[in-house]
């Protein structure tokens, strides 16, 4: 019950409730809840799914809780190319078959590529990553900073957006490094005064400028779908229009 407890404070705080805000949420008594965080009162499990929904916690966390308090888990892991995640996997290819001829990702929790479109699998490409590569790998090897032609924006976007996920889900110990790396590759980044900061490739005698939209599905009931993301990239100017659309023939 300790264990309840703890978990419980850490994801308030984390959340930066006070014990009214949250009571308040989970529509419970201050009391009770202070009850709870002591350990003086035992969750039911309706209890501990009231307050993951109100803590707006991560599938995995809202586990976690569970498992604390006693009770088995509510949320599985299935594989990717289970049957259940047939109608997933098409809605996925739909959405990156639909992008083409620009590049679109898949990728998971740490930022590993699921799915990807060919225009994606040639972007990538030359840089030694496909379907099952890993884009935070990419992000701290010494390829990019050689071909990114506005780098320490970049690295400084990159860092934001890990931090960002990572207090999401509690901490991701995968990003500790990453984040390190990228916010020190990120110290010479100037302000800027774009409406987006694009992705500048120099790629031989190519450059390429793009930006990228994220979605997410809408109503998870898997850990692994809880994380997926679907990246789309666009261009940012003509010149990248149409090597796109040269990739994507080739």
């Amino acid at each position: 019950m300790n264990d309840f407890s703890t978990t419980l404070k850490t994801w308030r705080a984390a959340r930066r409730y006070s014990q009214l805000d949250l009571a308040m949420q989970a529509e419970i008594s201050a009391r009770h809840l202070s009850f709870l965080e002591t350990g003086r009162a035992r969750p039911s499990r309706e209890m501990v799914e009231r307050l993951g929904e109100a803590l707006e916690l991560p599938l995995v966390a809202r586990n976690e809780m569970l498992t604390h308090a006693g009770f088995a888990v509510r949320y599985a892991t299935r594989d990717w190319n289970d049957e259940a995640m047939a109608p997933i996997r098409r809605a996925v290819s739909r959405q990156l078959e639909r992008h083409m001829p620009y590049p679109g990702v898949a990728v998971d929790r740490v930022w590993t590529i699921r799915q990807a479109n060919p225009a994606a699998i040639a972007l990538f490409a030359p840089f030694g990553v496909g379907v099952g590569g890993s884009l935070l790998d990419l992000m701290m090897s010494e390829i990019l900073p050689q071909v990114v032609e506005n780098w320490p924006e970049v690295a400084h976007q990159a860092a934001l957006r890990l931090r960002t996920e990572s207090a999401a889900q509690g901490g991701i110990p995968e990003f500790v490094e990453a984040i390190q790396y990228l916010t020190a590759a990120a110290s010479a980044c100037a302000p800027t005064s774009k409406p987006v900061v694009p992705t500048v490739l120099r790629m031989g005698e190519q450059r390429l400028s793009m930006f990228a939209t994220i979605s997410q599905f809408g109503t998870p009931e898997d850990l692994l779908l809880d994380d997926l993301k679907i990246e789309l990239y666009y261009p940012m100017n003509e010149a990248t229009v149409q090597i796109f659309e040269t990739l994507a023939a080739n």
